[in-house]
C-alpha cells in the first residue's frame, strides 16, 4: 500500500515536470518492474522446479513478441502508468501465492523427516544380526510335491514342535534326524522351493534351522515374488525363537524396502511386537500408530485381531 501511495504522489509531482522528465521517471519505473519480475522467475524455478508453463501459467508474461509482429503504438502515459500499476498488483499477488507455497512445502518435508527419522531410530537400535546359528540345515533325502500350505499364518501364535536349539549347541542325532524328515518340495519354481522348505522348517519349530534356510532363500532369489514374504518370515524364525532384537532388524528393513510389498504391514505390525517385547513402548507405539495411518484397511481387516492385541499391551499417549 506503501508503495502504491508513493506511485500516486509520484504522478502528481510529474504533473508539474517536463515531459522528458516525465518520460525518464517511466523509463525507471519500467526497469525496476522488469527486475521485479526477472527475480519472480527465478523465485518460481526454485519452489517449482521445471516451471517452464507445463506446470502453471504465468500470470507475469515478459516473453519477447513472435517475430514479424507489428510494435504496439505507444499508449498516453496516463495508460502507462496505469498499465505499471496493474502489473505491480499481479507481481505483489504472485510473489504472495509463492511464498505460501514455499512455507507449505517446507512444513511438509519436515514432518515427513522427523517421521521418517523415528522409523530409522528403531531399526538403528536393534542389535545386528548374529553369527548364524551352529548346524547346517542338512539336505532332504526324500522328496514331497508342493506344500500343503506355503504362507505363514497372520496370527502370533508359535507352532507345536521341539524346544528351539540354542546357537551355542551342536544339533544332536535326534534333531538332525529330526530336520531331514521335513520334506523339500520339488517344484518348477526352485525359488518357491526355497521359501517353502524354510516355512516348513519354521512351521516345524526348527527356528535356528529356518532362519539359515530363510537368509540363504533372500541371497539366492532377492528378487523373486516371495521376498516379502521371506523377509518377513526371517524376521517371525527371530522373535520366535526369542531374539527380539535381531528379528525388528528384519521386520523394519522388509517395510523400509517397499511398503506397498505383501507382507509390510505384518512386518510393521511384528515390528512394533518386537519393540513390546524389549519393553520398549515408546517405539512400539510409533509403530502400531504408522500401521494404523498406513494400513487402515488391513488394521481392520486381516490383521485387525493381532492389532488389537498389541495396542492393549501398551499405554500410548494419542
Amino acid at each position: 500500500m506503501n508503495s502504491r501511495i508513493r506511485a500516486l504522489v509520484g504522478l502528481a509531482l510529474l504533473g508539474t515536470a517536463l515531459v522528458p522528465a516525465g518520460a525518464q521517471a517511466q523509463d525507471n519505473s519500467e526497469a525496476r518492474l522488469r527486475r521485479i519480475e526477472s527475480e519472480l522467475r527465478a523465485v518460481q524455478r526454485a519452489v517449482f522446479p521445471g516451471g517452464d508453463g507445463r506446470y502453471f501459467t504465468p500470470e507475469v508474461d515478459t516473453s519477447a513478441p513472435p517475430q514479424g509482429t507489428p510494435a504496439p503504438v505507444a499508449a498516453p502515459s496516463g495508460g502507462a502508468v496505469t498499465d505499471i500499476l496493474a502489473r505491480l498488483d499481479a507481481v505483489e499477488s504472485q510473489m504472495a501465492r509463492v511464498t505460501a507455497r514455499s512455507e507449505e512445502l517446507s512444513y511438509q518435508l519436515t514432518q515427513m523427516e522427523e517421521r521418517l527419522g523415528q522409523l530409522e531410530t528403531t531399526g538403528a537400535t536393534a542389535a545386528p544380526i548374529g553369527a548364524a546359528p551352529v548346524g547346517v540345515v542338512p539336505a532332504p533325502t526324500t522328496s514331497a510335491g508342493s506344500p500343503a500350505a506355503s504362507t505363514p499364518t497372520s496370527g502370533t501364535t508359535t507352532p507345536s514342535a521341539p524346544a528351539a536349539q540354542t546357537r551355542s549347541a551342536a544339533p544332536s542325532p535326534e534333531r538332525v534326524a529330526a530336520v531331514q524328515a521335513v520334506a523339500k518340495p520339488q517344484t518348477d519354481d526352485a525359488g518357491d522351493d526355497e521359501y517353502s522348505y524354510g516355512f516348513r522348517l519354521w512351521q516345524a519349530g526348527f527356528f535356528p534351522e529356518a532362519q539359515q534356510q530363510l537368509a540363504l532363500f533372500l541371497q539366492r532369489y532377492p528378487s523373486h515374488a516371495r521376498t516379502s514374504w521371506g523377509r518377513n518370515l526371517l524376521g517371525r524364525a527371530y522373535l520366535d525363537n526369542g531374539q527380539p532384537r535381531e528379528a525388528a532388524t528384519h521386520f523394519f528393513e522388509n517395510y523400509q524396502s517397499n511398503k506397498q510389498a505383501d507382507r509390510a504391514p505384518d512386518s510393521l505390525l511384528y515390528l512394533a511386537e518386537s519393540m513390546i517385547a524389549i519393553n520398549d513402548t515408546n517405539r512400539a507405539c510409533i509403530a502400531l500408530a504408522q500401521f494404523g495411518d498406513e494400513y487402515p484397511a488391513v488394521a481392520t481387516g486381516r490383521l485387525r485381531e493381532q492389532y488389537e492385541r498389541n495396542r492393549s499391551r501398551v499405554r500410548c499417549s494419542n
